[in-house]
């Protein structure tokens, strides 16, 4: 009976990890904001009548489904569970209970099987615009950086509460596409609800009790059995980075004890004046993710695969700011974090741990004047998110990545990689293409090569009716040093590998076959 029960259980949780996904691709396809469409930038996912995660969608991001992990607790504080009624929608931007900054809307509702609350679904998106002074780190407190949303009924009984609505419209740039994007949402969790009733009525369940117990002791005993492999131990690390007022330092200190690990961020830097703090939440969520890269990469994450993580940061530190803190920005320090856990565990597990990387993104807003036509709004504002490139791996060769483009297609075409004697040192096939840019990687590169420091020469062809013509190539390079080269217009980049070197990224670039540079920043 036990191992029907467990196969039963294991398909059930299978099938809620395709509920959560749906619930989060509703999101997607719905969401107005550019960034949710684009870049996933949500979360989604189920929570038993304890408010622990059972589920979470695979589309997201660790700060969003981390700290959303722990938002329903607050929710059902907030709201008792005997008060929440069918069709109820719960909604915050409270950085501290919520994802670490304004822009970042919560929203949770109870899912209800034959007039029963069985369990609530939650999720979050970036909304491109809140009001105040924009998305940045020019703000000096909470208050100046957007609309603050207490925890507040969105729906009562199916009713939107069309007053909130209103006020959250009448303060942002966007009133159309932040309206939009808070029925996107709702809808996310709609979806979830039903689909999770559905999905109880056929495998013949009243409730969740039993599967998310066996949800939570699975992936505990899985992720404690992991630690188990890592030696018992303190290990540090530390991390200095730029600052407005001064550097910051990250210091971290991990403790690997039989079956848990715990971070203790004592000796980082104070809390800044400008909005580069971050709350405790968004700490513990990057840190988590950083420690699940490494230890439990295969495990599902629910609170469960969460529990055997302790994090720490001192209370008016920069990990740990506390209210009225601006943190509009708290990515910029947030999501250096994994870094730093990294740093730790390569002391102890040298063999897994990746180099460090550029760790967060480097985002740009844009804001101004417009004509907006039918939505009837004169200001715009949108951003644009740049990803850097992550560290090499300890057992993984060196790689070289690019584009070719295309000016038509050709059935025949390729890239010709040549050391600066001449010689050709790899070639790769494209084959086939049609026009437009095409990707090319040498992921194999030869010892040799990976202990010098070469430059090599990367050139393109394509082959046609009228014969075989060069084609541009791209590659991505890492920038060591930027600067403002006086005399002359555009900045001057310093930028490592492939014989690129301070290049004005103002002007047309070729240096050898390459005629443009896509720099990675970091």
């Amino acid at each position: 009976i036990d191992d029907k029960n467990n196969i039963q259980n294991q398909v059930m949780w299978n099938r809620l990890l395709s509920v959560v996904e749906e619930q989060g691709q509703t999101l997607v396809r719905t969401a107005f904001s550019p960034i949710v469409r684009e870049c996933g930038d949500i979360s989604a996912g189920v929570f038993d009548l304890e408010g622990r995660m059972m589920a979470q969608a695979v589309t997201g991001t660790p700060g969003h489904v981390n700290s959303m992990a722990e938002s329903v607790k607050h929710f059902i504080n907030h709201f008792p569970l005997n008060t929440m009624f069918e069709g109820d929608i719960f909604i915050t931007n409270d950085p501290w209970m919520g994802t670490g900054h304004l822009n970042d809307f919560v929203l949770t509702t109870p899912c209800f099987k034959d007039n029963k609350i069985v369990g609530l679904f939650s999720c979050t998106s970036h909304l491109t615009d809140i009001g105040g002074l924009g998305v940045g780190p020019d703000a000096t407190d909470i208050h100046m950086e957007g609309l603050y949303i207490p925890m507040l009924k969105l729906a009562d009984k199916g009713v939107m509460n069309k007053t909130l609505l209103k006020l959250i419209g009448q303060n942002t740039r966007q009133p159309v596409e932040t309206e939009g994007d808070v029925y996107s949402l709702a809808a996310c969790n709609d979806i979830g609800c039903k689909r999770l009733v559905e999905m109880m009525k056929e495998f013949k369940i009243d409730d969740l009790k039993k599967l998310s117990d066996f949800i939570y002791d699975k992936s505990l005993s899985a992720v404690e059995n992991e630690i188990k492999k890592i030696p018992n131990g303190v290990y540090k690390n530390s991390m200095m980075i730029d600052g407005f007022e001064k550097d910051i330092k990250l210091e971290a200190k991990l403790k690997v004890s039989d079956n848990f690990i715990s971070v203790d961020y004592t000796g980082t830097s104070d809390k800044s004046k400008f909005g580069i703090n971050v709350p405790l939440s968004y700490t513990k969520a990057y840190t988590c993710f950083g420690l699940s890269c490494l230890v439990s990469a295969e495990i599902p994450n629910n609170a469960g695969s969460l529990k055997p993580f302790e994090i720490d940061a001192p209370i008016g530190s920069i990990l740990n700011a506390p209210y009225p803190a601006a943190v509009c920005a708290r990515h910029i320090i947030g999501q250096m974090l994994p870094d730093v856990v990294f740093g730790c565990l390569e002391k102890a597990i040298p063999e897994k741990v990746p180099a460090e990387g550029a760790s967060c993104l480097w985002n740009i807003t844009f804001r101004g004047k417009t004509d907006r036509g039918p939505n009837n709004n004169s200001l715009f504002a949108v951003t644009a998110v740049v990803n850097g490139g992550t560290g090499a791996r300890p057992n993984k060769d060196g790689e070289i990545h690019g584009v070719v483009d295309l000016p038509a297609a050709s059935a025949a075409n390729g890239v010709v990689i040549s050391d600066m004697s001449g010689e050709v040192v790899h070639t790769i096939d494209l084959g086939s293409q049609s026009s437009g840019l095409v990707g090319f990687s040498w992921t194999d590169m030869e010892e040799k090569f990976l202990e010098g420091s070469p430059t090599f020469k990367i050139e393109a062809y394509t082959t046609s009716a009228d014969g075989t013509k060069g084609a541009n190539t791209s590659v991505f390079a890492e920038v060591l040093a930027a600067s403002v080269d006086k005399g002359k217009a555009g900045v001057k980049l310093d930028v490592k590998d492939y014989g690129l070197s301070l290049i004005h990224i103002s002007e047309p670039t070729r240096q050898e076959a390459i005629s443009y540079a896509v720099f990675c920043l970091k």
